[in-house]
């Protein structure tokens, strides 16, 4: 028990160091730091219905100074599980733009683990791919430690809508499938969007997935 707070003492020392770092680096160009915003925040909270299964919302926060990212999350290891992130943002942009976020931290409640994860995103014209996925090492019981990844390939036929296909492996809802695909469809108006996701469409194994997030 005594391993997460020393755990997560070291990834705050982190923090705040590289945090002190990019403020530092932001005064050597007070122009740019007065033409952005000093911080990008973003929350979403993802209602989920599981046919024949326990019904939750889990929740993600994130939080963007430069390319420093934190992150929190509630009931996404598990139900009941709590997460906490640090990492940092690589980008790139020419004929496809690109984006990686290496990110380590750990989860604690429910599910207690080390959680090294990474973040990505490709855009090319109308189309993109975004994907996350986590290692998740269970301390306690080695047998429970799993791959987590979230996927999704969509397309923009407009600028505030999307569309495309998801597919997730995951432990969260039980039953015998890793491996969860569907359709998804998005619509952002101005800071908000809205989506939903039909996982496992037309099977008994059926998740319904509401996403509902705000940017600032």
């Amino acid at each position: 028990m005594r391993a997460a707070p020393r755990a997560f003492g070291v990834l705050w020392v982190v923090i705040a160091t590289t945090a002190h770092a990019v403020e530092a680096e932001g005064r050597g160009n007070l122009d740019l730091a007065d033409s952005k915003p000093v911080w990008d925040l973003a929350v979403t909270a993802y209602p989920t219905m599981v046919r024949g299964g326990e019904n939750y919302t889990s929740a993600v926060v994130t939080a963007n100074r430069g390319p420093l990212h934190l992150e929190g999350r509630v009931s996404y290891e598990s139900i009941g599980a709590r997460s906490a992130f640090v990492g940092w943002t690589f980008s790139g942009a020419d004929e496809i733009s690109w984006e990686i976020t290496p990110m380590a931290g750990g989860a604690w409640g429910t599910t207690k683990a080390f959680v090294p994860g990474l973040v990505a995103t490709l855009a090319w014209r109308r189309f993109d791919f975004y994907t996350e996925i986590e290692y998740v090492h269970d301390r306690n019981d080695g047998s429970s430690s799993y791959i987590y990844s979230w996927n999704e390939f969509g397309f923009r036929p407009v600028e505030w809508f999307r569309l495309g296909l998801v597919a997730q492996r995951t432990r969260v809802y039980g039953g015998d499938r890793d491996v969860h695909p569907g359709p998804f469809a998005q619509v952002t108006w101005r800071h908000v969007t809205i989506g939903g996701y039909w996982f496992n469409p037309g099977s008994a194994d059926q998740v319904t997935v509401v996403s509902i997030g705000a940017a600032f």
